[in-house]
């Protein structure tokens, strides 16, 4: 399977694993990270970046790809919908089908509303199901919310909003009880008591997992709730643009049938976005560990509609993806991996780096080690690193990848590769928004009345940066908190006349920009076919 060039670096590796055994690689300092970040971290490149045109944060930067869809033209432009003829009518429309939205309809239908899910896949479709490595909360005698909230804050750069993070870290206990309780099947030692570990940027062993399936898991009971509940779900229908009243409120959605290519109406009194991240999009042409799905909809539909964008301009890289083999290529290596003891290492067999420092730190150091220092291991579609998974069985004796990464384990093993026995090469991936939608404490954004925001589609929670087992974590805490709000809000208000008005004044912005452009938005899915004459 490897290279003769390849196989000549496992035996250095392997000939520099023992003296690597016994040492723990020097943490960075402060300005050491800082400088590595602006000269080796995608989101300082400013040639990814373009300047938005329009809207609320007009003047500001964000990935050219993502521009592109915000100066693009609404499929509806020039289609005439009857929004006198109402196809569905509810409460709480949640738009999105990840965990998001599935926590948000749990909890909207346990207060009573009527809710609806529409998704353009299937229920699970989504970056939750994806999710590998766990999912942090602060419930271990030797921790508390308030370290919790020292390391994210830290780990982001100092940049979350603090209201939004305090609620992450201070609900994150029972988000836990409650997944819990739903039958989530938390890794537990004989006692029952759950097994937690490191992650990078954790001063404590916080993170809760389910083996390396955990958002496979964790979704799987957020489903079956769903549908126990027959709370109904809308599958392969995009939303395509929110309808706003009179006053200004969100009043429902367009829909698109994805099989028939209909539209329809859905009204609501309150409106959900759970639509997920942007890594089809595949900024600056990084491959990506996300679902098909995720192709930033959500952001377009708020951001056409009113809505402001916090932190845009920020996107996690996870830096272990797959780098070989090809079949594989940006699929997710979870940083589990590493707190169990996988060192990451060069051509040479040198460990570069903490193998639990920041995501965005590891992420730069990868690529300063295969551009800069040239000390990376050139694969047949790039280059990437070594991580010394054989180590883990070395410190945690032997059936510890077997018992712990059992579907990692599985991944490779498809492809002729032994991670027990053989270290992989992996390279940054397209892996998180940061950035998204801006909202309050409960979810709604605060210049459109009534539209709530759950999961990825968010910004602030994290700051600049995102430490593992924070997004499963949000996704639970956040759309429990906005499925209560939507509901809860749904009581109190009335949906004047239905309007799409907003989507010309949009367009009439665009052309007096001069940034009016043909790409049709939002795109709904990533587009591979090649246009061949």
């Amino acid at each position: 399977m490897f290279t003769p060039e390849m196989l000549a670096s496992v035996k250095k590796v392997e000939a520099t694993r023992s003296a690597r055994m016994g040492m723990e690689p020097r943490r960075m300092t402060a300005q050491e990270k800082e400088t590595l970040l602006k000269d080796f971290h995608p989101d300082y490149r400013a040639d990814g970046f373009g300047e938005i045109k329009i809207g609320p944060n007009a003047g500001q930067k964000a990935p050219l790809e993502l521009c592109n869809l915000l100066h693009g033209k609404s499929r509806l432009l020039d289609t005439e919908i009857d929004l006198t003829k109402i196809d569905y009518d509810t409460d709480v429309l949640i738009i999105g089908g990840g965990g998001a939205g599935a926590s948000a309809a749990i909890e909207a239908h346990e207060a009573g509303a009527d809710v609806m899910m529409v998704t353009k896949l299937r229920i699970g479709d989504a970056n939750t199901m994806m999710a590998e490595g766990g999912i942090q909360a602060a419930d271990k005698e030797n921790d508390s919310p308030a370290q919790h909230y020292l390391d994210a804050f830290g780990g982001g750069h100092f940049a979350a909003v603090p209201a939004l993070l305090r609620r992450l870290v201070m609900e994150a206990p029972d988000a836990i009880r409650w997944l819990n309780a739903l039958g989530v099947m938390f890794d537990k030692d004989a006692d029952g008591n759950m097994i937690t570990t490191h992650g990078g940027g954790t001063s404590r062993k916080r993170m809760h997992a389910c083996k390396d399936y955990s958002g496979a898991e964790i979704m799987r009971n957020l489903r079956d709730e769903v549908l126990c509940r027959n709370i109904p779900v809308i599958e392969f229908t995009a939303a395509v643009e929110l309808i706003l009243d009179e006053k200004g409120q969100v009043a429902g959605a367009i829909l698109l049938n994805m099989e028939t290519g209909d539209y329809l109406v859905a009204r609501a009194k309150t409106v959900i976005l759970a639509t997920g991240g942007a890594g089809r999009l595949h900024y600056q042409n990084f491959p990506t560990s996300n679902h098909y799905g995720a192709t930033a909809d959500g952001l377009i539909l708020g951001y056409r509609a009113g809505a402001a964008l916090l932190y845009q301009d920020t996107i996690q890289y996870h830096p272990t993806g797959v780098a070989f083999p090809s079949q594989l290529f940006g699929a997710l290596v979870t940083e589990k991996v590493r707190s169990l003891g996988a060192m990451l290492v060069n051509r040479e067999g040198e460990a570069f780096m903490h193998p639990l420092e920041t995501r965005d730190v590891s992420a730069a150091s990868i690529i300063r080690e295969c551009t800069e220092r040239k000390l990376g291991v050139e694969t047949p579609i790039g280059s990437g690193v070594w991580l010394d998974t054989p180590m883990i069985e070395m410190i945690g004796g032997e059936g510890t990848i077997e018992k712990r990464i059992p579907a990692m384990l599985r991944m490779y093993l498809n492809y002729g590769i032994d991670m027990r026995k053989q270290p992989i090469l992996v390279y940054p991936t397209l892996h998180y928004q940061n950035g998204g939608l801006a909202i309050n404490g409960d979810g709604f954004t605060p210049n459109i009345p009534n539209l709530l925001v759950a999961g990825e589609a968010v910004g602030g929670i994290h700051g600049r940066n995102r430490l593992m087992g924070n997004s499963l974590l949000d996704i639970i805490v956040f759309g429990r908190n906005a499925g209560k709000a939507a509901a809860g809000r749904a009581k109190e208000i009335e949906i004047g006349k239905l309007s799409l008005a907003h989507i010309k004044k949009y367009q009439a912005a665009l052309e007096a920009a001069d940034a009016a452009t043909d790409v049709v938005s939002p795109l709904l899915l990533p587009q591979y076919a090649r246009h061949v004459r």
